[in-house]
């Protein structure tokens, strides 16, 4: 795999908590002075919000297995493939954004003089060329599928990636998330959120859940106070799922770079579950990530620059 176009992937489901993992990357970019491509998952998604509203219905009519933004048949796998092998080998690739709110059509719109709305996405783009590293935070960045059917081939989303981070939070942890965004952030009841969650039960399990065991880190955060009824009805000031101080994060580890015994001794009450597995509070969640990405992230640019230099003789 090329090591002048290093790509990193955060993934993990809706309301996983993969939001929380981007932000701690980027401040690892930064501290690297990188210019980093940014592309987000949503923007593979194979339709705009009014023609899945529309796709879902359907699926629900024809008694079928409803349609989810989990599921391969309601995204793009050949053309997020398509960008990282791009990426890969040439440092480039194709991208687009999904718009999500008011405030991103207006940055949109201004930036390419279009007339678009939330819910649609921005015409395909070329990533522009110097960038240092790719960055990919969503649902997919790990795939490995069939879509559709054997006639269209399978999907390997994650040979390209030369860092997959995964999290994957105690399943109750993500539902309050979830509940705790969709309840607050847009209009939706804690019943109405249950039922989207029953629905893509099983192309979590089939889509999402088989790319933990492809990423190189896993996240995993585990609850220490009760959390056994995430869809009770919510108050007002309902939390989002426990306190960091109130739950520990499992990280498991499949990564040359990361030396655990090491990182162990840097963070207050850590302990070594296994030689592949450390553990700690959740209010050392920070600390851990960047004890465990920075070197990996350090070594890919050295090994980028190396080559580059190398290359230019």
């Amino acid at each position: 795999m090329s090591v002048e176009h290093p790509i990193v992937t955060v993934t993990g489901s809706s309301g996983a908590g993969t939001s929380f993992v981007k932000r701690a990357v980027e401040k690892i970019f930064a501290r690297e002075n990188l210019n980093v491509a940014i592309v987000e998952g949503d923007s593979y998604h194979k339709y705009s919000r009014v023609d899945m509203r529309e796709k879902v219905a359907e699926s629900k009519a024809n008694d079928g297995p409803v349609l989810t933004h989990f599921s391969e048949k309601a995204n793009l796998f050949n053309e997020l493939e398509a960008l990282f092998k791009e990426y890969k080998e040439n440092g480039t690739g194709k991208r687009r954004y999904y718009i999500h709110s008011d405030e991103e059509a207006v940055e949109h719109n201004g930036r390419l003089g279009t007339d678009l709305a939330p819910g649609e996405f921005t015409p395909w783009e070329p990533i522009p060329e110097g960038t240092d590293i790719l960055f990919y935070e969503g649902l997919h960045g790990m795939v490995k599928r069939m879509d559709h059917g054997p006639e269209e081939g399978m999907h390997n989303v994650a040979q390209y990636v030369d860092l997959g981070i995964g999290v994957a939070p105690s399943i109750n942890i993500e539902w309050m998330q979830k509940i705790y965004r969709d309840t607050s952030e847009r209009p939706y009841s804690v019943q109405q959120v249950r039922d989207v969650i029953l629905e893509r039960m099983p192309d979590y399990i089939e889509t999402i859940v088989p790319q933990f065991h492809r990423t190189h880190i896993n996240f995993h955060r585990v609850p220490l106070i009760d959390t056994s009824d995430p869809f009770s009805t919510m108050s007002e000031d309902a939390p989002m799922g426990p306190a960091p101080e109130d739950s520990l994060i499992i990280c498991h580890v499949r990564h040359q770079d990361i030396n655990l015994e090491q990182i162990k001794d840097k963070i207050p009450g850590a302990f070594l579950q296994n030689p592949e597995t450390l553990v700690c509070n959740g209010s050392h969640m920070v600390t851990a990530m960047d004890l465990m990405m920075s070197p990996i992230i350090h070594n890919l640019i050295e090994k980028k620059r190396a080559a580059m230099a190398k290359l230019n003789g």
